[in-house]
């Protein structure tokens, strides 16, 4: 499996500006939880790829495809949210520079989840 962090930056996304080592994400108490829902939309991407394997119905495969997108669409908003109610929060307690920061950080996330 590919490391999530490259194959962001390979569609484009810019890095996460907090990766220095001990620091924590704000997705770290729910990370057992995201990791199955993960392994989940896995599953259903080998499903579609069976799918088509196996020259199933065009509408059926559309409706996997749009049960994945959905599936991400929804493991992205969790993260936004952890992000903002984590990260965010944290660096409105910091100077005005960091807070700056995460919010063009999470607007820059916004803006890229809005135009896929």
């Amino acid at each position: 499996m590919t490391n999530v962090a490259d194959e962001m930056n390979h569609q484009g996304a810019e890095p996460d500006v907090a990766t220095e080592p001990g620091h924590t994400h704000g997705y770290n108490g729910d990370k057992a939880r995201y990791l199955a829902r993960l392994k989940r939309i896995e599953g259903q991407a080998r499903g579609i790829h069976r799918m088509i394997d196996e020259d199933q119905y065009c509408i059926d495969i559309l409706t996997q495809i749009s049960a994945v997108n959905s599936a991400l669409e929804n493991v992205a908003l969790a993260l936004l949210e952890d992000h903002v109610t984590h990260c965010v929060r944290d660096a409105a307690g910091a100077d005005g520079e960091e807070l700056d920061a995460k919010l063009e950080e999470a607007m820059k996330a916004i803006r890229r989840m809005v135009k896929s």
